[in-house]
């Protein structure tokens, strides 16, 4: 199996050091989002072109590293509507030039009516939530579709598609061949629920079924009643149990260490590795 890291979680720098940093541990590919891993990159509308996205992934290329997903994450149900167009805009601008970085995939989350803070509102779990992301995706679809990219979504326990089944919802109901699924068992888990990630996990792999393409790898305990991520391999998720349904299930899926600590990559990647067996 391939496994990537979200690059920007080195810090931000070129792209040159960046690969060499990611190459350094051993990972296979990179998560790179433009602005948040790239010294003055804005990664707003009219910022890219064919040229600026093979020369930066070149650098990555050159350390035989893969750009497996531009994270473009926006919110779609932001308060704010000129910046949810301006997201828009953006994201449909990597998918665009997605083929040129030779990307595998554009990602985002699906928001919340808690603008910038992304967490739980209770509008999050309303109808009118789902209409209005499902009105924005499916036209980002059909452009994905157009210019022959792909998308990767993302559901998260505070999100707009909160649960598995609701994302589920909404990729049948656009029914694309361009758009996939990112799983993020983490994201899914709550204070409440967090007992129960195997069956969550399990939930996942039956619903989501040839569209997985990225699975981000992560820990966690709980602290004062909360969930707290740790370093992969430090937590209470059992990942004799996660590595061992990802190979029997989706073994050409992407893994993305996503919000690792520099000094704890190496080790979460040696533990990684002795469980793809």
């Amino acid at each position: 199996m391939k496994i990537g890291v979200r690059v920007h979680d080195f810090g931000k720098s070129n792209p040159k050091t960046l690969a060499s940093q990611a190459k350094k541990v051993g990972f296979d590919g990179v998560q790179l989002v433009l602005n948040k891993a790239l010294e003055n990159e804005t990664g707003l509308p009219g910022t890219l072109s064919k040229e600026k996205a093979e020369k930066i992934a070149a650098e990555f290329h050159q350390q035989g590293l893969d750009i497996c997903m531009l994270g473009a994450y926006f919110n779609p149900v932001h308060s704010n509507k000129e910046l949810v167009q301006t997201n828009i805009a953006k994201f449909k601008e990597h998918l665009k030039y997605a083929p040129n970085f030779q990307a595998g995939y554009v990602g985002t989350e699906t928001g919340s009516y808690n603008d910038d803070k992304w967490t739980y509102h209770p509008q999050n779990r309303t109808e009118e939530a789902y209409r209005e992301v499902k009105n924005i995706f499916e036209d980002l679809a059909q452009y994905a579709q157009k210019v022959h990219a792909r998308i990767a979504l993302e559901g998260a326990y505070g999100h707009c598609m909160y649960e598995p089944k609701v994302l589920k919802r909404l990729i049948d109901e656009i029914d694309s061949p361009s758009v996939y699924v990112t799983v993020d068992l983490y994201n899914y888990l709550s204070a409440e629920n967090y007992r129960n990630y195997k069956e969550i996990f399990e939930e996942c792999l039956q619903l989501f079924a040839g569209k997985i393409v990225i699975f981000h790898l992560k820990d966690f305990i709980i602290e004062d009643g909360k969930l707290k991520q740790v370093a992969i391999g430090k937590g209470w998720f059992d990942y004799d149990y996660l590595m061992d349904r990802i190979m029997a299930t989706n073994p050409e899926a992407y893994l993305v260490f996503e919000g690792s600590k520099p000094e704890d990559m190496e080790e979460s990647f040696r533990f990684i590795k002795s469980k793809c067996r």
